[in-house]
């Protein structure tokens, strides 16, 4: 062999190795359930696409000949390939259906998608509409322009990201909402006589200073939803700047409820970011519903102005299931 073609190898395997040592990193913190801090939080909201470092390591370690890197990306790749799987139960209610109900969950980045949203609500008629991100001039002209449509409201005023708000067709009863940097105003609705509680989620994004009140604040939202299991229906919607490989999201599904857009068959459709997907991104916008629902379709649609896609799903609120006694 010659010593042009013993560099190269060598290079390949430096390289090869450098990828697998990088995405072993943040695998291990998946299969190790934790968020670990930056920039593994940053990597695993696109975790599915380590297989692409992945797969050129393999490529690198089959032409330098080092056996020992092709196996070790093979189990690296094997790693991702279940960890890609959907998170979470997929059991469908078998009680009686009572009601069903549109929810869109949107946020409208610092109100800059207020004209989109409105079009979008008239267009599409949802029951319920959570908006993250929606300041003090996104309230004021959803008020005005869908007041009539959607006359009960509950919302968290403030500027740029701060303010959000709640829009109903249905009776809403305020609720004390989740404490955060942003708002996460709650209540609960009366729809057709049955009480469903309402809680839109909108925690921090884990920014490299920030991480650690990320957490925090999507233990809230866990810590919500465990204190309301058995209080009946329950949906939890909005931008939770988390996906289903973070640990702190995962553990707010393992309060025993379901992401409406993985019933639906649409668990890795991402939501942000707007500039590249569909073709690349991470679902960070969900519906989370307790037991009581199914869903029957999830949508993800493009509103100009906002770096997120709004969800759109259809929701069938069951009878509780009986509880043995």
């Amino acid at each position: 062999m010659s010593d042009g073609r013993r560099r190269g190898r060598l290079a390949g395997g430096w390289c090869a190795g450098l990828l697998f040592a990088a995405v072993s990193v943040v695998v291990g913190c998946r299969a190790g359930d934790t968020d670990a801090f930056t920039p593994v939080p940053q990597l695993l909201a696109f975790l599915p696409w380590l297989l692409v470092p992945t797969g050129l390591g393999l490529l690198l370690s089959l032409l330098a000949r080092w056996w020992t890197g092709l196996l070790w990306g093979v189990v690296l790749l094997g790693l991702l390939a279940w960890f890609v799987e959907p998170y979470g139960k997929a059991d469908r209610p078998d009680g009686a259906a009572v009601a069903r109900l549109r929810v869109l969950t949107s946020n409208v980045e610092f109100g800059w998608a207020t004209d989109a949203l409105i079009a979008t609500v008239r267009r599409e008629k949802p029951d319920l509409v959570f908006v993250e991100e929606c300041e003090y001039g996104c309230q004021a002209a959803v008020a005005r322009e869908l007041g009539t449509g959607y006359p009960h409201r509950r919302a968290v005023p403030g500027d740029t990201s701060v303010g959000s708000v709640i829009l109903s067709r249905f009776p809403l009863t305020p609720t004390a909402g989740v404490p955060g940097r942003m708002g996460m105003p709650g209540a609960v609705a009366d729809v057709d006589g049955h009480p469903v509680r309402l809680q839109l989620a909108h925690p921090k994004p884990p920014l490299p200073r920030q991480v650690a009140l990320w957490k925090r604040e999507l233990g809230r939202l866990r810590d919500f939803a465990d204190a309301h299991r058995d209080d009946g229906p329950l949906i939890l919607a909005g931008d939770f700047n988390a996906s289903q490989d973070h640990a702190a999201f995962r553990r707010v599904l393992d309060t025993g409820l379901y992401d409406a857009a993985r019933l639906a068959g649409a668990h890795r459709e991402p939501s942000w970011p707007t500039r590249t997907t569909p073709a690349f991104g991470t679902q960070i916008d969900h519906v989370l519903v307790s037991e009581e629902f199914s869903a029957r379709r999830a949508r993800f649609l493009d509103l100009p102005g906002t770096d997120h896609r709004s969800l759109l799903v259809d929701l069938t609120l069951h009878r509780p299931p009986r509880r043995p006694r």
